[in-house]
């Protein structure tokens, strides 16, 4: 895929998550539901993982400057790269690389867990922790629900999103007509 259509996919990526975080999600001030991550999730799958860090870390910025909802903090960035990372090194695929569908179902579970875990019920429960004064554990116990939910939400959703988009993104976007 040639640099010029990588960077039209990623700022058609950007965008989508920002218009997802900031406009279409359901915001309270310890738990939000957005689906954001369908846009990261297909640039790690499309791009891999050095073009969904960049992504994640300009929609925060980039959101957080001319959207915010709250104080900046940093952490949050922090949070975005490292989900950026886990997807993209976990869901990348090369042109030349060629897995079954089972293994990308394994490889989709395995990355919306440790995405889960580590970035969301972790680290974003300490910066929250942080932001707002509150117990660690207090708001850990009521985001755990939230993210229990949405894990089979997020790997269906990948699974038949990846599926349906595959055919048009190779023959349109991976395609030698440049």
């Amino acid at each position: 895929m040639s640099k010029n259509k990588k960077i039209i996919l990623s700022a058609l990526l950007l965008a989508l998550i920002i218009i997802l975080s900031r406009f279409l999600s359901v915001k309270t001030p310890i738990v939000t539901i957005s689906f954001s991550f369908v846009p990261t999730m297909l640039c790690a799958i499309w791009l891999g993982p050095k073009w969904t860090i960049l992504i994640n870390v300009l929609a925060d910025l980039i959101g957080a400057t001319l959207f915010p909802y709250g104080s900046f903090f940093i952490g949050y960035t922090i949070t975005t790269a490292v989900a950026g990372a886990i997807y993209g090194f976990l869901l990348y695929k090369k042109e030349d690389d060629t897995y079954t569908d089972k293994q990308f179902i394994v490889r989709v579970i395995i990355a919306v867990v440790l995405v889960t875990v580590i970035a969301n019920i972790g680290l974003n429960t300490l910066w929250l922790s942080i932001t707002t004064g509150k117990a660690f554990m207090v708001l850990m116990a009521s985001r755990i629900v939230k993210e229990l939910v949405m894990v089979p939400i997020k790997v269906i959703l990948m699974i038949f999103l990846e599926r349906a988009l595959r055919k048009p993104f190779n023959t349109y976007v991976r395609g030698e007509n440049d």
